[in-house]
């Protein structure tokens, strides 16, 4: 029985939840395991005999602690879009997330490790901190963009999977003739299917190089248009710009949380949280 890419999708949605955690993990039981054999037959091949349990809490300490820090990242690049890593300001934030995340991640694998040799009856030292750390950060900086880069590339994916959406009544070449309007519909094909998603169902509306993403339900239908474009197009009374990167359905936001960076948080009745700059912060607050 063939099984069609719209059924594929469905059920792909129903493990989603299962299959995003369970790749990482996956990911880094082999990486742990492959590693630890690897070094341990390079070690002995050098003449070092070092028992193979200290170089599986070497290998396993430090895939972990990444592991756990993968939703960190994941949290990062929805903050600051991947998109936009490369706009000096946002690279500028992601070097120094990274500088963090190095950090957390060599903390906590020594710790790991101390506690492991210490149940052997043995005792781990890292070296001189100074020397190393800087050699660690190198390794972890690379492993950073890259979670950034495979999540990116996965929601892109996922979005082209779930459809993309176009203006009903856009012209397929030029300008249009008609004034600009507000849409109450958007045309949306999704695995060779059309059909319309109404305006007042998008939640928040987020750009992504040349295309911006029509967040509805849990899924994202991109749309080929600028962030000020659509701003155009929509109404202004119920969809408001809250970051250079974020349009916001006033009819979703439930509350508004300030942060110490003077930036805030808007939450929304569906649960999701957008972004909000300081730019923006006191215009949200005077229309909600």
């Amino acid at each position: 029985m063939r099984v069609s890419s719209t059924d594929m999708l469905q059920r792909y949605q129903r493990w989603r939840r299962v299959a995003e955690p369970g790749f990482w993990i996956v990911l880094t039981l082999l990486q742990a395991s492959v590693n630890s054999w690897l070094v341990w037959l390079d070690l002995r091949r050098a003449g070092v005999n070092t028992p193979f349990w200290e170089v599986a809490v070497w290998e396993w300490s430090s895939n972990l602690v990444l592991l756990a820090l993968v939703p960190v990242v994941v949290l990062a690049g929805q903050y600051r879009p991947l998109h936009l890593v490369f706009q000096r300001q946002n690279l500028r934030w992601h070097l120094a997330a990274s500088v963090v995340y190095s950090l957390v991640h060599v903390a906590a694998m020594v710790a790991l490790r101390k506690i492991a040799y210490w149940s052997q009856g043995s005792h781990y030292d890292f070296g001189d901190w100074w020397r190393e750390l800087p050699y660690e950060y190198l390794k972890d900086v690379r492993a950073y963009f890259l979670v950034l880069l495979a999540v990116g590339f996965y929601q892109l994916l996922l979005m082209r999977w779930q459809g993309e959406a176009t203006l009903l009544g856009e012209p397929d070449e030029g300008p249009a003739v008609e004034p600009v309007q507000q849409p109450e519909r958007f045309l949306v094909r999704k695995l060779g299917k059309d059909f319309l998603l109404l305006a007042a169902d998008i939640e928040w509306i987020q750009a992504w190089g040349n295309y911006v993403n029509l967040h509805v339900r849990g899924h994202d239908y991109p749309l080929r248009s600028t962030m000020a474009a659509i701003e155009r197009r929509l109404d202004g009374k119920r969809f408001v710009r809250v970051h250079r990167s974020y349009i916001v359905n006033l009819d979703f936001v439930q509350t508004i949380t300030p942060l110490e960076s003077g930036d805030a948080r808007a939450v929304l009745s569906t649960g999701g949280e957008v972004p909000v700059s300081r730019r923006y912060r006191d215009a949200l607050k005077s229309t909600c």
